[in-house]
């Protein structure tokens, strides 16, 4: 008796191991860009919003990249979003109290990206907090927009543009 529940256990752990090891074997990251910029005027302590230009996906030329199409792919997740400071380049992130990022298409509906509050770095670069939103709609668009809400804790002198680097883990169907 035993030993029966003892194979039954080890048969269920080395499937759950097994989903998790195909999973991994057709997972392939999407990588994007944009712009951001954080105007001089912009208020301190209250929070002020940009809208990024579209983001192409170019998702239909990744997919096939890694051998699949639109139609197979079952998970987008955030894998990272790092914020840098490209203009100008001496400064850093003292100025930002937090910020947030949101997503949308013509044919979804806004949800929240990333984000992070209480901003504390002296440094030209920061990684948010990833939501853990299911992105599949977003991805298999042909672009998607990028609103942004940040709140200030220093004047600005002079506008900031900040690179944000957004790295998607997605997930599909072998077949």
């Amino acid at each position: 008796m035993k030993s029966k529940i003892i194979t039954i256990a080890l048969l269920l752990s080395l499937s759950l191991a097994s989903c998790s090891a195909v999973d991994d074997l057709l997972s392939f990251s999407i990588s994007n860009e944009t712009s951001i910029k954080i105007k001089s005027t912009s208020p301190i302590n209250l929070p002020s919003e940009i809208i990024t230009p579209d983001v192409t996906t170019n998702s239909s030329s990744q997919f096939e990249n890694n051998k699949t199409k639109a139609s197979l792919v079952k998970d987008v997740k955030l894998r990272s979003l790092k914020l840098s400071i490209t203009d100008p380049s001496d400064k850093t992130f003292t100025f930002l109290k937090s910020v947030h990022l949101y997503i949308s298409t013509t044919d979804s509906d806004e949800i929240e990206l990333a984000y992070q509050d209480n901003v504390n770095a002296t440094t030209n670069m920061i990684d948010l907090i990833c939501t853990d939103k299911k992105l599949d709609q977003y991805i298999k668009a042909d672009k998607y927009k990028i609103r942004t809400k940040v709140t200030l804790k220093e004047t600005l002198t002079k506008d900031v543009t900040l690179k944000a680097e957004i790295k998607f883990r997605v997930t599909a169907d072998p077949f």
